[in-house]
């Protein structure tokens, strides 16, 4: 008689949403990473520009132009205020995805756990079974010699 897990579908239906989680949680750290890298760039992007502005600043160049990386500033400050909302979102999402993963983790170790013991418990009762039945032979063998 082979063992036959009692949960063994429902151990498989939270294995497969395991992985369903995984995989949302990977899609949802690498668009983290791609708004993170994106908002890199604008910050990135602002201090040259900042450092430019100063070099030219130093050199000298004209009020008009002062105003105009003034508003290209202002612009890219924007632009990085709303990237960091995409990227704090970004954050979030990911880190909920992770959360349902570490639960789905969860369930299957329990259910891993509850077969690893009813497994324990099957084979235990197996040895005993076999024990009776050896011991019936060997009952059987004395009477059958005894007889003769």
């Amino acid at each position: 008689m082979a063992f036959d897990y009692k949960f063994e579908k429902i151990m498989q239906l939270r294995e497969r949403e395991k992985e369903e989680s995984e995989t949302v949680f990977r899609e949802a750290q690498n668009q983290f990473e791609v708004e993170a890298n994106k908002l890199y760039g604008l910050l990135k992007k602002k201090e040259d520009l900042i450092v430019m502005q100063e070099q030219k600043m130093k050199s000298g160049f004209s009020v008009l132009d002062i105003q105009h990386y003034q508003q290209f500033i202002s612009n890219l400050e924007k632009l990085i205020d709303q990237q960091q909302r995409i990227v704090v979102t970004a954050r979030g999402r990911m880190q909920w995805c992770e959360q349902q993963l570490k639960e789905k983790n969860i369930e299957v170790k329990k259910y891993s756990k509850i077969r690893s013991n009813d497994l324990t418990h099957y084979r235990k009762s197996m040895a005993l079974e076999e024990m009776k039945q050896m011991d019936e032979l060997s009952s059987i063998q004395f009477m059958n010699r005894k007889i003769r």
